[in-house]
This record gives C-alpha cells, structure tokens and sequence, in this order.
C-alpha cells in the first residue's frame, strides 16, 4: 500500500465518519484484503484504522455538543455508539471530561485533526535484510482464524499463551530432532466468499521435511493439527532484534516505511511468518520473513 492509498483509506473514512464503517469496506475500496490494509495502515499511520475513527468522531461529537443543543443521548447514536454510557465513557477518556461538562463554556476538550499524508524523508541508519527464493514449503501447525480486529486485542499473543499452557508447542518440537526443532509462526491472510468477513489464518507450526518425525501423524491430525503449505516466492528476511514481540512490530514498521519506498519491492500475497530458532543468534527474538515482488 503507497501513501497515497493511505490518503484514499483516510479520505474515504472521513467522508462515512458517521456511518458504521469495516475494515472490510474500506479495504475493497483500495482493492485490497482487509488484513493487509489494517496492517499496512496501522504500521504507516501509528494507530489502527478504527483507532483513527474513534478519535475523529469523539472529536467532532465534542464540537457539536459545545456549538448546538444536540442532547448527550443523540450524539451517543450519532457517532457510533450502541448506549449513553459507552459514549460517555470513550468520551471521558478521550476528552478528560464528561459529554454534559463538554457543554459548558471553558470545558478542556482534546482535538484530533484529519490526517494529511506527507512524504517525510526516513532512515539514515542501516538496516539489515537478505533476499532469498523458498520453493513450496509444508508445515504441521496449530491454526486458528483470526480477524484484523482480533489483532487490535493483542489475541496472537494469547494464542501462543494457550498453546504453551495446552502442551501443543511441545508436542510439535517432539516431531523434530534435536538442534532442528526451529518454530514457525505463519500468517496465512485468507479472502472469505463473504468479504464482510475477511480474515486470516495464523498458524504455529514446525517445518515438515525428511527429518520430521509423522509416524503419528493422523493422531496429530485429530488433536487439531493441520497441515500448512507455501506457494514458491521470494522473501525479505529481517532480523527481529529485543526481547518480546515488541520488536517484530519495530521491523514491520521500517518495512513499510523505508524498504518498500527506497527498493521497488512490493509486499506480495503469499504467506509470511516469523522463525523462531532453537539456538538463535543472542539477543535475537526471530526472522521475519515478508514475501516481495518487484
């Protein structure tokens, strides 16, 4: 996604700032998945699409609570909100004070102005990749399908939470040797018939090759295990550098804020996914593997 789809995603969302507006919609106005629209736009701008939606519409309900006589129970339906008290509530916190104190004269509010996308010149500092072609790749994984809200929540996280604490992760690590039992986190983005309902498939897997162990694979199969398969592609591999996730962020970040203008790479649609070594680097968290194409 360019800057300038940004500017198109923004424009579009302030045009149906009162309106219940998707992920899914806007992203089929830019002709892209809703997964990597939430993503790009989240990473570029500093804040997720429906973060940016909240923030405008707590603003604008500010303004007209001060200049009109709009009662606190209309501007609650107005600007998206199911009750008079969840209203009061993101207003409240957004603002520092209540609708009814916003009607006042001499009431602090906070303002939150449309975004104007700028091209800014970034980097100035190295930043290491490596380039390399993967032929089609299988994988046993523990899946789950995720919408881009879900990601708002902090659920992939939960959900290598509940795979350590069910023994799930241990038991793909048994299927693999030792000094090999490297662990994948793969992201799957995934076009329902229903584009109202977009979502993705994250999987937590193992590599199947000739040194996987799948005497039991069936058993595995019933216990909930699938199996993954990757399309041909070249990938950027970056090296996530901290210690948590907060890092994977970090790159995701400078990927689309200095590799993509400055390459001539674009993201493509395969899978990408963070590798997680058994004996990794010091002080590295993982790889994150991002499919491109010129």
């Amino acid at each position: 996604m360019s800057l300038e789809f940004i500017q198109q995603a923004i424009r579009y969302m302030e045009e149906h700032l009162n309106e219940n507006i998707s992920y899914a919609e806007i992203a089929e106005k830019l002709n892209l998945s809703s997964y990597h629209f939430h993503r790009t736009f989240s990473f570029i701008v500093g804040m997720t699409p429906m973060e940016y939606i909240r923030n405008r519409r707590l603003t604008l309900a500010a303004q007209e609570l001060q200049s009109t006589d709009i009662s606190v129970i209309d501007a609650a339906y107005k600007y998206g909100y199911e009750s008079p008290e969840s209203f009061s509530k993101a207003f409240s916190r957004f603002h520092g004070s209540t609708p009814k104190q916003a009607k006042q004269k001499g009431a602090k509010l906070h303002l939150f102005n449309p975004l104007v996308v700028k091209i800014i010149l970034e980097g100035g500092s190295i930043m290491d990749y490596r380039i390399e072609h993967k032929e089609g790749e299988k994988f046993l994984a523990r899946v789950e399908r995720f919408t881009p809200e879900a990601v708002d929540r902090g659920d992939i996280p939960k959900f290598w939470d509940r795979c350590a604490e069910e023994n799930r992760i241990e038991t793909l690590k048994q299927i693999r040797p030792e000094g090999k039992k490297d662990l994948y986190g793969i992201c799957s983005p995934t076009r329902s018939k229903e584009k109202s309902d977009e979502y993705f498939n994250y999987g937590i897997g193992v590599l199947v090759d000739e040194n996987t162990d799948l005497t039991h694979l069936d058993a595995l199969f019933q216990q909930g295990y699938s199996l993954l398969e990757s399309e041909p592609a070249d990938y950027v591999v970056f090296s996530c550098v901290g210690n948590d996730g907060g890092c994977i962020g970090d790159v995701w970040s400078k990927f689309y804020k200095e590799f993509i203008p400055q390459t001539g790479y674009k993201q493509a649609e395969n899978e990408d996914y963070e590798l997680y070594f058994e004996k990794g680097k010091p002080g590295e968290f993982c790889e994150l593997w991002i499919p491109v194409e010129k």
